[in-house]
């Protein structure tokens, strides 16, 4: 890596606790604890499925990014520049306001106010709307003031979690909650295609896609300005975020399955987590959760608002980056109001759909250098993987589900909603068939492959952008 500053083993270590600070929101910490509680003693089948989606996929991710230049837009521009705009504006909705900013709201809420401040307290939809306020508005405070300030406190945040989360494990370890209990609905049947599913939910692989040039910025930040040396350094911070991430998750299901004794079956992973933690350690544990939960939460939001809202101020000049912030957190605002579980289920829809859409780009920039990197491949496996996608959205907002399942129970995996996987292979290799016959040349990518611009102001990025319109 000619002209790359070699890294020390420290300061690569504090790379790899960026980028997992990055993945290491409040949502993170609801979704292994469920599948641990429903599946019980049989919680490694669907955990396997959820760490594929949940985590591994990360890492292919970050693979496919530095392999593509660094950019989500252009990874999708492989399909068509139309394709590549449509899907990067759901990408960033779902990234921001309609999803991630609610959802954070909501389990910072859950895990952070409620338990502390008791039942008596939370009552009524108000402590929710204030609590959301206080929360979203600092949010945007330390969106509009761009600083250092949320790397610091995601530094601080990683190490302070993971040691209190390894008390806790140790702790439930050493004198259990209770025992693990036979699977229940929905992991009886279908455990694996179930928590692979579930696995959506968390968006880490989505999430790298959108985050990957802030960490391509920062790798480059450390002297490492060569494409070699950043895919590397890239992949090896990687390695160090999915272990962690695979860890964390393993870990909060542990706590979910052998919580049933003591703390029932709550209808939200940040009840389980709250309770937990006041079973285990007392009110002084639910501080201590509390505290890191809402720490990163507020890192979460900033990092999701100040993404979406600069890559909307590139694709629309004319309203300011400011005012995105001010957009999409209002938006995220009215819909975290709704409560948690009407979040998550609400979102649903939009997950089925991007998440298949999202793996068959990664997978397919991957193998690229195998098919030639052949347009007709990647529209393709999109057209493929999208219109079972389409249908599993319908089916998980819940219409259609018996008529559907009933109509393509030829498909394997359909009803489990995995049915998008073969026809993506089917579409991308009639793609390459068609390619080859069209004559559609192989394209050599890696003599040229780009990598993201040096970091420019907002300002200068929306004067840019209105020079291109």
């Amino acid at each position: 890596m000619t002209g790359d500053r070699k890294l020390s083993p420290f300061q690569m270590l504090a790379l790899g606790l960026l980028l997992f600070a990055m993945f290491l929101g409040a949502g993170n910490t609801i979704f292994a604890p469920m599948v641990g509680q429903a599946a019980g003693s049989e919680m490694w089948i669907p955990m396997s499925g959820f760490l594929i989606t949940g985590v591994g996929l990360v890492l292919l991710a970050i693979v496919a990014l530095t392999m593509a230049g660094g950019t989500v837009e252009q990874l999708a521009s492989r399909v068509h520049p139309v394709y590549s705009f449509v899907f990067c504006i759901l990408l960033f909705l779902a990234l921001g306001p309609l999803y991630v900013n609610p959802r954070t709201t909501s389990v910072v809420y859950e895990i952070s106010v409620k338990p502390i401040l008791g039942p008596e307290l939370t009552q009524g939809a108000w402590p929710l709307i204030i609590f959301s306020v206080i929360f979203t508005l600092l949010g945007v405070y330390l969106s509009l003031t761009p600083s250092k300030l949320v790397d610091r406190v995601g530094k601080v945040i990683t190490p302070i979690f993971s040691v209190l989360l390894i008390i806790i494990v140790v702790k439930s370890l050493i004198t259990p909650m209770g025992e693990l209990h036979p699977a229940v609905d929905p992991y009886k049947n279908g455990a694996f295609i179930k928590g692979f599913t579930e696995g959506y939910l968390t968006m880490d692989a989505l999430a790298a896609l959108v985050f990957a040039g802030v960490f391509i910025q920062s790798i480059r930040g450390q002297g490492i300005t060569t494409r070699k040396g950043i895919s590397f350094t890239f992949l090896k911070a990687g390695v160090i975020t999915v272990v962690g991430l695979a860890l964390l998750h393993i870990s909060l299901a542990w706590i979910g399955g052998s919580s049933v004794d003591s703390i029932g079956r709550p209808d939200n992973g940040g009840t389980v987590i709250a309770e937990a933690a006041r079973t285990l350690l007392g009110y002084p544990g639910v501080l201590m959760i509390g505290i890191v939960i809402f720490l990163t939460g507020i890192t979460t939001l900033v990092a999701c608002l100040t993404a979406v809202a600069d890559y909307f101020a590139k694709q629309f000049p004319k309203v300011s980056y400011k005012a995105w912030v001010w957009i999409h957190a209002t938006v995220g605002l009215v819909i975290a109001n709704f409560g948690l579980q009407a979040v998550l289920s609400a979102a649903l829809p939009i997950l089925f759909l991007l998440y298949p859409l999202g793996m068959t780009l990664i997978v397919l920039a991957l193998l690229d250098r195998f098919f030639g990197g052949r347009r007709a491949v990647y529209v393709g496996a999109t057209i493929g993987a999208g219109a079972i996608a389409i249908l599993d959205a319908v089916k998980a907002s819940g219409n259609f589900v018996d008529e559907l399942n009933e109509s393509f129970s030829w498909l394997p995996m359909f009803a489990d909603n995995g049915g998008w996987i073969i026809p993506a292979i089917l579409g991308g290799v009639i793609g390459y068939a068609v390619g080859r016959v069209r004559g559609e040349p192989a394209i050599d990518r890696t003599a040229h492959i780009p990598v993201i611009d040096e970091p420019v102001t907002h300002k200068s990025e929306a004067r840019a952008s209105s020079r291109k319109a």
